[in-house]
């Protein structure tokens, strides 16, 4: 069984090593033609002596040097009509955008001709070798319990080499993701073939790429998360759930509801992880769109500000952040193998109190200048200057930098690019504003807690170990004292790793729901020392 295990490897690491050299793969040529056919007009005025002198008819051997090519062209024009102040020739599309069209356009190579065949070699092939190597722990790793053994000595989940190289290729891909798209054109190729499965014969975008590889990796490390803790019915249901969720309401809705000429929009996606909410393209796409889009703003707003809290207060952030949420989904999954390496020492605590907060601060303070700015577009009216501008300030300019810091940088390179250094929650512990505001009603007006009995801790630590948001969990259990923390997410997988059943999650009256604040508890039912 070990070498059908090893087989499954050496198949996983094929298709994703043949994933990674796509982007190698071919090159990149853009023709008179093919610029004229593409460009709109006024494009084409502003670009074509620079295009013609730098960029057409040269062959780029990637599409990341013809796209960084194409994007210093587009900022420089752009920059040089600001500075003439030429306003009403400055282009507005996103140069990465603009770079990540022209690139597809102008791509050649045997990954374009063939996107079935490349799909199978490196996603089929991944896809293929990870179940096998997954579904052999059900024989190996003997019967149902806790299977931690050697984690601190696994080169992948002890900052060893495997997961330095592993950090390294998530940090890569989430840059090129974000930062520069057109670097992953035959990346975004191999997808299309699951792209017509909704749209006939229909182009798909960096972003279908990336919810693709989120659900399927999701799905598949799901059912590893399944098998480790097939003793623990609550593990197995909340995994059920998170994958579910993406699948359907991230994934399959997102692509569906635009056939039907309906926004295709993630309905569980809430104020402020939502920050793109009160956009002027969001709210104008919505309402634009008549019944329906009426109703996802709507319901948008009472996710945010009634369902959430009040769901909250019955079931502590939980509901959301382990059984709901994608970014809990991917961290719960893909995650796992690193939820061991989250910081517990005071200071990092104290560091994440400030962090978050500010994190949602911020969020606060841009969403009341977007609202504002997009009220102004609604409303304003045509005559209205400066629509975007409050106390002195851009609202454009402000959610450029929330979406680059935080959305890009924060939530994504440092949030899952870095699971194997920080562990699997440092967005969700250190930087995700959702998580901050379902916190503070969690510690301040809630029903949900984890119960102790301190008389049954042996201190083995397993609880403090494995808790991926950095909460010393046996010092709790060690006094039988009840754990109320705004950061802690339900996941349960200290009550899962606890080998005497010492952690209970409960949902019960909030009177007495601290427990025991002061004094240790030895023994269920016996005597207490004040200390």
């Amino acid at each position: 069984m070990k070498l059908v295990k090893n087989i499954g490897l050496v198949i996983f690491l094929i298709g994703l090593g043949i994933f990674t050299v796509l982007p190698f793969i071919g090159g990149v040529k853009l023709s008179d033609e093919m610029m004229r056919n593409i460009l709109t007009e006024s494009e084409l005025n502003n670009l074509e002596n620079r295009f013609e002198k730098e960029i057409i008819d040269i062959d780029f051997t990637s599409s990341y040097g013809f796209g960084s090519a194409v994007k210093g062209i587009y900022d420089d024009v752009n920059e040089e009509f600001r500075a003439n102040k030429q306003w009403d020739k400055v282009m507005h599309t996103s140069p990465k955008e603009f770079s990540l069209k022209l690139a597809k356009v102008a791509a050649y190579g045997p990954v374009k001709d063939n996107k079935f065949a490349f799909f199978l070699l490196s996603f089929g092939l991944a896809i293929l070798g990870a179940f096998i190597f997954i579904l052999t722990d059900l024989k190996l790793k003997g019967p149902p319990g806790i299977k931690n053994d050697g984690i601190y000595h696994d080169p992948n989940t002890s900052r060893g080499w495997i997961g330095m190289i592993t950090a390294a290729w998530l940090i890569g891909f989430y840059l090129l993701l974000y930062i520069a798209p057109y670097g992953i054109v035959n990346m975004i190729f191999v997808v299309e073939p699951v792209k017509w499965l909704f749209v006939e014969g229909g182009e798909a975008s960096q972003w279908f790429l990336y919810g693709f590889m989120y659900t399927i990796s999701m799905t598949i490390m799901g059912v590893r998360m399944i098998i480790k803790y097939r003793h623990n019915k609550y593990q197995i249901v909340r995994t059920i759930s998170v994958v579910f969720f993406q699948f359907v309401f991230a994934f399959l809705l997102v692509e569906i509801l635009p056939l039907f000429d309906l926004p295709g929009k993630d309905l569980k996606n809430a104020w402020p992880l939502d920050y793109s909410f009160l956009f002027d393209w969001n709210v104008k796409g919505l309402i634009e769109n008549g019944t329906f889009g009426r109703f996802v703003f709507v319901w948008s707003i009472l996710l945010s500000v009634i369902i959430v809290p009040t769901l909250v207060y019955f079931y502590g952030k939980r509901w959301y952040c382990s059984w709901v949420c994608g970014c809990g989904g991917l961290a719960e999954t893909v995650g796992d193998p690193f939820r061991q390496l989250s910081n517990k020492k005071l200071w990092s605590w104290k560091m994440e109190r400030w962090m978050i907060h500010l994190v949602l601060v911020f969020a606060i303070i841009m969403t009341i200048f977007t609202g504002y700015h997009t009220y102004n577009e609604i409303y304003g009216g045509p005559e209205m200057q400066d629509k975007h501008i409050l106390f002195g300030f851009s609202a454009y300019n402000i959610r450029e930098v929330y979406g680059f810091f935080i959305g890009t940088i924060f939530a994504g390179v440092i949030g899952t690019g870095f699971y194997p250094i920080l562990g699997n929650r440092s967005w969700c512990r250190f930087g995700c504003p959702l998580a901050a505001y379902m916190g503070i009603v969690q510690r301040f007006k809630s029903r949900f807690r984890i119960t102790t009995n301190g008389g049954q801790c042996i201190s083995c630590g397993n609880c403090s170990t494995y808790c991926e948001q950095g909460i010393d969990v046996r010092a709790y259990a060690q006094k039988g004292q009840n754990i109320v923390r705004a950061s802690c997410v339900g996941c349960g997988v200290c009550s899962a790793v606890c080998p005497r059943g010492v952690l209970k999650l409960e949902n019960g009256p909030e009177k007495g729901r601290f427990g025991n604040e002061g004094p240790i508890v030895l023994g269920n039912d016996g005597f207490q020392l004040n200390v």
